[in-house]
Parts: structure tokens; C-alpha cells; sequence
């Protein structure tokens, strides 16, 4: 063998150069690492694929309904289309915004590259 690797008493090779250790202590880390595809799923059963095509026609459609409307605008987030009755703006970054965008961003800033015209 070279002197780069030795056959360890636990069947496994002992790394003398640091660069395999390190790689080899990257590889056998699971913290911070990547689930393996397909081991987490939280769905059983076969993906509904039709489903989701209706699902995402359906808001479509609605979006489409609430754009034609005067008194509407997008989520600065989502881009989305809902009456200015339902939306925020918030002035300090220039967008409005949804509720359900509004809970998951919280206190969060976001910097917009555009601002959007308050209506």
C-alpha cells in the first residue's frame, strides 16, 4: 500500500494525509448535509400530477379574475393579484405585500430593486 492510506485494525483505511481526512470527516457528517433524495418524503403513495395541474389552473384563473379589477394589485412577493383591501404596503421597501407573504417574511426586510407605485 502507499503511504497515503493504511489498513486500519476496524477493517477500514486510516487516512495519513489531511486532506482525505477532512473529506472523509465531510462525507460521514450528516449535520448541515443534504437528505438523501427521495428518503424524506412526507407524501405516500404516487404524486397526484393531474391534481396539481388543476390546482394551479384554478389559481390562475382566480388571479386572472382579481387582475381585471380596478382596485387591484400583486404581492411584491408572490405576484399575485389581490384587491389593495387585502394588501400592505410597506413604505420603508417600497412593495405591497399579502398576508400570507406578510406571516412568513415577519419583521424581515426584503429590498426591492424596483419599487412598486402606492395606489
Amino acid at each position: 500500500m502507499s503511504n497515503s492510506s493504511t489498513q486500519g485494525a476496524g477493517g477500514g483505511q486510516e487516512h495519513n494525509n489531511s486532506f482525505a481526512s477532512r473529506r472523509d470527516t465531510r462525507i460521514n457528517n450528516n449535520t448541515g448535509s443534504l437528505p438523501v433524495v427521495g428518503a424524506a418524503r412526507g407524501v405516500s403513495g404516487p404524486f397526484d400530477f393531474e391534481a396539481m395541474i388543476a390546482s394551479l389552473r384554478e389559481l390562475f384563473e382566480r388571479d386572472r379574475q382579481i387582475a381585471s379589477q380596478p382596485d387591484s394589485t400583486r404581492c411584491g412577493i408572490c405576484y399575485l393579484h389581490f384587491p389593495l383591501s387585502e394588501l400592505n404596503y410597506r413604505e420603508k421597501e417600497g412593495f405591497y405585500i399579502c398576508s400570507s407573504c406578510e406571516r412568513q417574511l415577519g419583521k424581515q426586510q426584503m429590498p426591492m430593486l424596483r419599487r412598486q407605485q402606492k395606489k
